[in-house]
């Protein structure tokens, strides 16, 4: 990975970007795409929408979701102690002990999630999110209260880091991933005159309700869409294979297939992906993907949508595992996929 990508990647990831605030990581995306993208535009959600031959009348859009899984400050006792609420699927169980930052409305502080200690009996089995609490070393509601107010967004103190095998470790690689991957393939199209509008969103709020995407489709009408989000790895000891699929890092990025997914799309992505001896992997998503690509779909009169999905470890852990190696095969795959359209592609299924 080229060393500009590789710290875009990592200011992504060091944002924060709590599903509901995105603003910051926004500006960061925004700013690395406008060296490269033809036309950037936002709307009211917050979505940022960079295009390459925006003019042109087929159009395909890549979404990946900027918004990272967070808490909410819902109560501060008379003791300065800070109650939360989740803001998106959040596992209160994996908080305890874990370093925070509450993203204070008169700025930062740094807390640490309390736990009972293991000599007077530990955590109880089984943890809710109203049992946690957060010590930011005050004394009085009125000394947090100089920083911090309800509503105010907690975030795990947690960055990255890279492990062997080109394996990076971070906070939110569901889904800063995402939204690196699809301005990396406009960055890596833009100069190569592809036959289409080529439409990368970084979307807001997928975590929370997927809002975002919605707006974010309805506002381009594209002709087709790629959600680039992040699935389940089944290569480590707490995963079945045999329930998820045979999913591994290193392997390649994963094909969705169910009724939610144009066959269409997906014959593109492994015509290109067979052609250039690209690895790729599959999951099952009969009903729905749980992603930006099943309100997309729902956009203008029905969008035909695939989905591209990073495998992923410890997924809404305080800190996610991906490879490096996934990372690029997929931004291979989506760059030459869209280099092999001509715009005029039918995709419908009954033509």
């Amino acid at each position: 990975m080229e060393a500009t990508s590789k710290a875009f990647l990592e200011q992504l990831i060091t944002t924060p970007s709590p599903s509901g605030d995105e603003v910051a990581v926004q500006r960061v995306w925004m700013d690395y795409v406008k060296g490269f993208a033809h036309q950037i535009e936002t709307d009211m959600i917050g979505n940022v929408m960079a295009s390459v031959n925006p003019d042109n009348p087929f159009k395909i859009m890549l979404a990946g979701h900027c918004d990272e899984i967070a808490f909410m400050v819902s109560y501060i006792d008379s003791n300065g102690y800070i109650y939360v609420t989740k803001a998106g699927g959040i596992n209160p169980k994996v908080a305890l002990g874990m370093t925070v930052k509450v993203l204070g409305h008169e700025g930062t502080l740094k807390g640490i999630v309390g736990v009972k200690p293991q000599h007077k009996g530990g955590p109880k089995d089984k943890i809710e999110v109203s049992d946690l609490y957060i010590d930011c070393g005050a004394n009085t509601k009125e000394e947090v209260e100089k920083f911090v107010m309800i509503g105010d967004y907690v975030i795990y103190d947690t960055n990255y880091e890279y492990l062997l095998n080109d394996k990076i470790v971070g906070r939110g690689l569901d889904n800063r991933t995402g939204a690196f991957i699809v301005a990396e393939v406009l960055r890596r199209i833009a100069d190569k005159d592809p036959k289409v509008a080529v439409y990368a969103v970084s979307t807001v709020n997928e975590e929370t309700n997927m809002g975002g995407a919605y707006f974010a489709a309805s506002h381009i009408n594209p002709t087709m869409a790629i959600a680039c989000d992040v699935s389940f790895a089944t290569d480590h000891p707490d995963m079945s294979p045999k329930e998820s699929g045979e999913i591994a890092l290193g392997k390649g990025p994963i094909l969705s297939k169910g009724a939610p997914i144009s066959k269409k799309i997906n014959g593109l992505l492994e015509k290109v992906a067979k052609v250039n001896e690209l690895p790729i992997q599959y999951e099952l998503t009969p009903g729905s993907t749980g992603t930006d690509a099943d309100r997309i779909r729902l956009t203008g009169k029905g969008v035909p949508v695939a989905l591209v999905s990073l495998p992923l470890r410890y997924m809404h852990a305080p800190c996610e595992v991906a490879s490096l190696k996934d990372i690029e095969t997929e931004i291979e795959l989506l760059v030459q996929m869209i280099l092999s359209l001509d715009g005029t592609e039918n995709l419908k299924p009954l033509e």
